[in-house]
């Protein structure tokens, strides 16, 4: 049976946990998971709770939800636990995220479907293309950055796409991209952020002699690589590494990181405040 995940936050208050289990269980629903978070200086409660409802009452549930949740001052967000997310991978040139999503998409690990991909090269066309995967080139340059989104956005629409991935998509997406796609834009940034945002960040942790390297991903927002942090890891390096074995180290970092980050949200896990995240992981 497919369960509903909630995810939930608000001004904290005595008995919460109490009257979200108490109507689970007055609706007849069997909770498989909770979990919740106290933010202690905002005074703001997060929860994530997963349960099977009732026989027959899936859709029933998920609506009485919302409104339950508003009764309690609380803002909420509740999903089918079995819907599949429609999803678009955005590339350039390298290949190592890309490749690695796709494959634990072929080993079942995430509950979406890998519709298209998008790039603004054509060097993964081939490697897509024997995956099964649809692939559409867009050109984007200087002059024809507002045409190239605008085409973007058209495939989006087209293909009912629900979540963009950047597998080391190396263009930066507008302000208006962002805010007319108005779903989820995941983006692997290839350093521990906030340090060395922008481009080149081996070449400039090479340069400031750091013995740690990182990967984040992040959701995408109008400020370049600002955006809510969904997950972070780094490695150890030293004076002995030049910049392409940090390149190299840093991929591993990328791969995993992301791929984590795809399967949080995904499993609905991630709640999004301001411009930070609770990872119920």
């Amino acid at each position: 049976m497919a369960s509903i995940v909630a995810l939930l936050h608000g001004p904290d208050q005595r008995g919460l946990v109490a009257r979200v289990s108490g109507w689970i269980f007055e609706r007849g629903g069997n909770i498989l998971h909770a979990d919740q978070h106290r933010d202690r200086e905002a005074g703001i409660f997060f929860q994530r709770v997963e349960w099977e409802p009732a026989p027959g009452s899936q859709s029933a549930d998920t609506a009485a939800f919302l409104s339950f949740a508003a009764e309690l001052g609380m803002t909420a967000r509740v999903a089918d636990s079995s819907r599949r997310t429609r999803v678009a991978i955005f590339v350039s040139k390298a290949d190592h995220c890309f490749h690695d999503l796709v494959l634990r998409s072929r080993a079942g690990d995430y509950t979406a479907d890998f519709s298209l991909v998008v790039s603004n090269h054509r060097d993964l066309a081939s490697a897509a293309e024997g995956y099964g995967l649809l692939f559409k080139h867009v050109p984007i340059t200087g002059d024809t950055k507002s045409a190239g989104e605008a085409a973007q956005l058209e495939l989006l629409r087209e293909h009912r796409i629900e979540l963009v991935i950047l597998a080391r998509y190396m263009q930066v997406l507008s302000a208006d991209f962002l805010e007319r796609f108005g779903k989820p834009v995941i983006n692997i940034h290839h350093s521990f952020l906030p340090a060395f945002a922008g481009g080149r960040p081996y070449h400039q942790a090479h340069s400031r002699g750091v013995k740690l390297i990182g990967a984040t991903a992040h959701y995408a927002t109008r400020d370049l690589d600002e955006g809510p942090i969904i997950q972070q890891d780094v490695a150890r390096v030293t004076h002995r590494h030049n910049v392409d074995d940090l390149v190299r180290r840093g991929r591993d970092l990328e791969k995993t990181v992301l791929a984590q980050a795809v399967r949080w949200h995904l499993e609905n896990r991630v709640l999004v405040y301001g411009n930070k995240t609770v990872v119920f992981d």
